[in-house]
């Protein structure tokens, strides 16, 4: 039945690898099965036929889809299927997407959409590089116009400064760094690092050493398209008018060059408005569609000037390739909040808020990942004002989610333990203003904020990015790249660190790769522009991380008690802690092995909390004297308790030093009673109680004074 079913198998950093096709999906330009264990992932490839009518970019998607069944799990909520893609699935479908980008025609405008979706998952073999390899494959087999194949890999570092590849989940335990690498045959055309403050040599020697491992796979993937793949279909070439480019440079290329040559974006885009206006009013009547073209080909020429400039030297606001826009860095911006700092970089400007909770409210996870939940939560916005644009917020995008996981994976590596401080941490960067590298801006704002909320991270974190120019002749590289060195350059190669070492990268690119020479020079001039940032800017608006937390920050007090009691804090159906968290206003967090955090808005808040524990806790003492409550009255004596769910009995003959009749004589239900314990039995627990002993041994000491 399945006549063009065929399965080629390799083995991948030690492990067999089998891609199979030809079963399913028979409708799709290219499809494929990754098996990589018992890590299951289905790729699929397709495009329209036809161009996207009226649009100047290339329509490509990337998904990929996290079916929960892959790990035995059911959906949460209501419906009890998956909803929209986890912050994971969003990451790794952007991880996809910007290794294969670049390889696609520059003039293509068909929709092509790559879907990859997680049948099963082992998490020893991460479905996010398999999902890299399937599309590989299935964009190499399919008829879709494409310069690939690549391939990708997890690159570990263990504790022996051993690189390893596709590391296992106990490996990745003790990884010093985490990082995805994609590349051709020939170049690197992505990186995704996170890293324990990893020196840049170490870094650079591990990306070669990857890149050895994906020159096989490439290989191999070139072998099954040797084998199976379809013809690349024609597609209809999209293209400017030129007699219109030529027209437009020949009477605006002196004035858009002006237009250009400013450090002030706003400036810029005013210049650029005058020049587009001017030329549609010249030349609508010869050229009727000259609107509908006008934004492309000035973006062409935009792209020419400045690409001419750089590999000149010549930079758009006058400064130097190594040199760095103006910066300034502040802290303590806003009353309330636990921590704020804002960080400005030329026109970037972001403001970052810290806020400590309880580790209750740390984000809990919903996807394949063995992590259920975590305790620092970075998040990033970027508001249409930022850029001088009129739009209405609707919520984070891919990009916005991107970049907030990025300042996370920056800033991780250098926070405390929860031992040492026992909070759920959240930092909130907002982009007041934007031209350029605004995620290496929130990453700086951040350890700001932190610092001035008093979280004791171990090192102040820094990021710039680095942007490349390349021509038959060579390469040009230039640090602190603004926005329009973005868009018409070729990279935008951020990294974030200590001046201990690296703590994250993340590499865009639009050219077909980088050579490891690229990378090595990034690296170096990031590095020294980390080191500039953190001991010029960063630690003189604020030397050290504050010795105390905000005023308006919860306080926290950590206690220890024996596992065994855990049930007596919460009480049946949570009535015991239920009851302390309303009588204090604290808040209580139990961990399985007896660590208690109590967090309060006030130090006597959590005094009183502590205290109402210890007292459940706490083991009635032989000969101690307490004062109890007594809970019933019987013929023979008050049951009085003594401390919270522990009672005993005082029996009428030890309830005072004459003859009690009535037991009602001396207390009634609800009266504070003290006593004295006179013995517990070993075997039942019971415990015997005596007032008559209470108030003799209170006498004799009143008498002794």
């Amino acid at each position: 039945m399945f006549e063009n079913y065929r399965k080629f198998e390799t083995t991948f950093a030690g492990r067999p690898l089998v891609i199979e096709t030809g079963k399913m999906a028979q409708l799709t330009n290219g499809h494929c099965i990754v098996r990589y264990g018992d890590t299951v992932v289905m790729s699929n490839v397709t495009a329209s036929r036809t161009p996207r009518e009226g649009v100047d970019f290339f329509p490509l998607s990337v998904d990929f889809e996290e079916k929960l069944y892959a790990v035995g799990k059911i959906p949460g909520g209501y419906t009890k299927r998956e909803g929209k893609p986890t912050e994971a699935a969003i990451l790794t479908s952007r991880m996809i997407d910007r290794p294969i980008r670049p390889l696609f025609p520059a003039d293509l405008r068909n929709d092509v959409s790559v879907v990859n979706t997680v049948l099963s998952d082992d998490q020893d073999n991460d479905p996010g590089i398999c999902a890299l390899i399937g599309t590989s494959i299935a964009l190499s087999i399919s008829d879709v116009p494409w310069n690939g194949p690549i391939a990708g890999v997890w690159l570990g570092l263990d504790a022996d400064g051993n690189y390893m590849i596709n590391p296992t989940v106990t490996e990745r335990e003790g990884s010093q760094m985490h990082v995805t690498v994609a590349g051709t045959k020939e170049k690197i055309v992505m990186i995704e690092a996170g890293a324990n403050e990893v020196p840049e040599d170490v870094m650079l020697e591990g990306l070669k050493y990857a890149h050895g491992v994906i020159k096989e796979m490439c290989a191999f993937i070139e072998s099954i398209k040797a084998e199976i793949g379809r013809e690349k279909m024609e597609y209809e070439a999209h293209d400017i008018d030129h007699e219109i480019y030529d027209r437009i440079k020949a009477d605006e290329y002196e004035n858009i060059q002006h237009a250009l040559d400013t450090d002030d974006k706003n400036v810029r885009d005013e210049r650029i408005g005058v020049i587009t206006d001017r030329i549609i009013e010249n030349l609508s009547e010869e050229y009727p569609d000259i609107a509908e073209q006008l934004e492309e080909i000035m973006y062409k020429m935009q792209k020419e000037i400045v690409r001419a400039w750089l590999y000149e030297g010549r930079r758009v606001d006058g400064r130097g390739l190594d040199e760095i826009r103006p910066l300034a860095a502040e802290v303590d911006l806003l009353p309330r909040v636990h921590g704020s700092g804002m960080f400005t970089r030329g026109q970037t400007q972001v403001l970052t808020v810290a806020t400590l909770a309880p580790l209750s409210e740390a984000q809990r996870l919903d996807g394949l990942g063995l992590e259920e939940s975590k305790r620092y939560m970075h998040q990033y916005n970027f508001p249409s004002y930022s850029v001088g644009e009129t739009r209405p917020s609707r919520g984070p995008g891919r990009r916005e989610i991107g970049h907030g996981a990025l300042a996370e994976k920056s800033l991780v590596p250098v926070l405390p333990s929860e031992d040492e401080f026992p909070y759920a941490i959240r930092c909130v960067s907002e982009v007041l203003s934007s031209n350029g590298s605004t995620s290496q801006g929130s990453v700086c704002g951040s350890t700001l904020a932190l610092m001035a909320a008093g979280v004791p991270i171990k090192a102040p974190v820094a990021g710039i990015s680095c942007g490349l120019i390349t021509t038959d002749e060579g390469f040009t590289t230039m640090v602190d790249i603004q926005g329009l060195e973005d868009f018409y350059g070729e990279m935008d190669f951020k990294v974030a660190g200590t001046k201990k070492g690296i703590t994250s990268i993340q590499v865009d690119i639009k050219n077909d790769g980088l050579p490891y020479e690229v990378i090595e020079e990034a690296l170096r001039k990031t590095r020294d522009a980390r080191y500039h940032i953190i001991d010029d800017i960063l630690l003189k608006a604020i030397p050290e991380v504050r010795g105390s937390l905000s005023e308006y920050a919860p306080k926290v007090t950590t206690m220890k008690i024996d596992p065994e009691k855990i049930r007596e804090v919460i009480g049946q159906g949570g009535k015991v802690i239920q009851g302390i968290v309303a009588d204090t206003g604290a808040k209580i967090d139990i961990e399985e092995d007896g660590t208690i955090h109590i967090f309060a808005e006030t130090q006597s808040s959590g005094d009183a909390a502590k205290k109402a524990i210890e007292a459940i806790i706490e083991e009635p003492e032989v000969g101690r004297i307490y004062n109890g409550t007594v809970k019933t009255i019987t013929a023979f004596g008050a049951f009085v308790e003594i401390l919270p769910g522990k009672d005993g009995l005082c029996h009428i003959s030890k309830l005072d030093n004459h003859r009690v009749e009535r037991v009602e004589d001396v207390c009634h239900e609800g009266d504070k009673m003290i006593v004295k314990v006179m013995d517990i039995d070993p075997k039942t627990g019971k415990i015997s109680l005596s007032r008559r002993d209470a108030m003799l041994e209170i006498e004799d000491c009143s008498n002794n004074q």
